[in-house]
């Protein structure tokens, strides 16, 4: 199995150089730095993203309500601040509200066994219909004079490198030391292997599975808030988008099995990489949105199936409700 994984690994690096060759050599434009520093920049929130579903398919689990967290705390930021209350307050009702949701998906599929396929797919209409109803005034979330000095966090530049690139890259050491260093990471990935396994030999498995959700909702919280500091808004309509599927793309793509208990943020860093070469290339190649879908689908296919026959699951490891 680990030699699967390796060669998957490779695989799908190999693919990223030949695509990244290609295009350099191919698209006017492409290979320059100004466009390399906007592609990693682009895509950076798309990374970080991958690193919160990375956790909980890790752990043999799914969350689709992740472009809800995306949208909705980030916008309550902007809509708090709008109305007069302060920076600060607005952040933490935001991460109250993170905390809140990710207990919720925890708790439902960890205590009351709700498959996480479909918790997360009604949680997360659940909170977009949320904010459309009641949190937001508008659609699309405006910037305000409050929020001064806050889109640093999207805008801001360090030597040379955009702020959401040196983000994406903290959060990959700190998710990538909280798997490989730590209990909670050793526990996910024993959960993920062999739930049962992991339950006999006295792992926590329930509560782990709800810190879980709650990272991968912070996550989405901390991706929203890079997007929105980067276009000085926030589009709650983002989550009727097909933004959920790159993630699945990134994190299938670069390796990370859906069978539960493999993978890590270098297989995250991968699956950004390749997919953000590939949107680029399409941008710059003047490819329609519904084209670019159409590629977008048939690859997210090959990746699945690819998955199924690399990281096969079996009777004794396999979970109901699992993807």
């Amino acid at each position: 199995m680990k030699l699967g994984r390796v060669s998957q690994q490779g695989i799908v690096f190999a693919i990223f150089l030949a695509m990244f060759a290609g295009f350099a050599f191919f698209l006017h434009g492409f290979a320059t730095t100004a466009n390399m520093l906007a592609l990693l920049q682009n895509v950076a929130v798309l990374g970080i993203l991958g690193l919160g579903m990375a956790i909980v398919v890790i752990g043999r689990g799914v969350d689709l309500s992740l472009i809800a967290t995306l949208a909705v705390p980030p916008g309550l930021v902007l809509q708090m601040v709008q109305d007069g209350s302060s920076l600060s307050l607005a952040l933490t009702a935001a991460l109250l509200l993170s905390i809140a949701f990710g207990l919720v998906n925890g708790w439902l599929i960890a205590y009351a066994e709700v498959p996480a396929l479909f918790t997360t797919l009604a949680t997360g209409l659940f909170l977009a219909g949320l904010g459309q109803a009641l949190l937001f005034k508008l659609d699309v979330v405006q910037w305000s004079a409050g929020l001064a000095g806050f889109e640093k966090l999207g805008q801001g530049v360090v030597l040379g490198i955009p702020m959401p690139i040196i983000v994406f890259a903290l959060a990959c050491v700190v998710i990538g030391l909280l798997l490989t260093r730590t209990r909670v990471g050793a526990y996910i990935y024993a959960i993920g292997d062999n739930p049962f396994g992991a339950r006999t030999t006295g792992i926590p498995v329930r509560p782990t599975i709800v810190l879980q959700y709650v990272l991968a909702a912070l996550i989405g919280c901390l991706a929203g808030l890079v997007m929105a500091a980067s276009v000085n808004s926030m589009p709650t309509r983002i989550y009727n988008s097909t933004w959920i599927y790159d993630v699945i793309l990134v994190v299938v793509l670069g390796g990370i099995g859906l069978s539960g208990g493999r993978g890590g943020v270098l297989n995250v860093v991968i699956g950004t990489l390749l997919i953000g070469t590939l949107l680029n290339g399409m941008t710059i190649m003047d490819i329609s949105y519904s084209a670019q879908n159409l590629i977008k689908g048939m690859v997210l296919l090959a990746a699945v199936i690819a998955d199924s026959f690399l990281n096969p699951r079996n009777e004794e490891t396999a979970q109901q409700g699992d993807i």
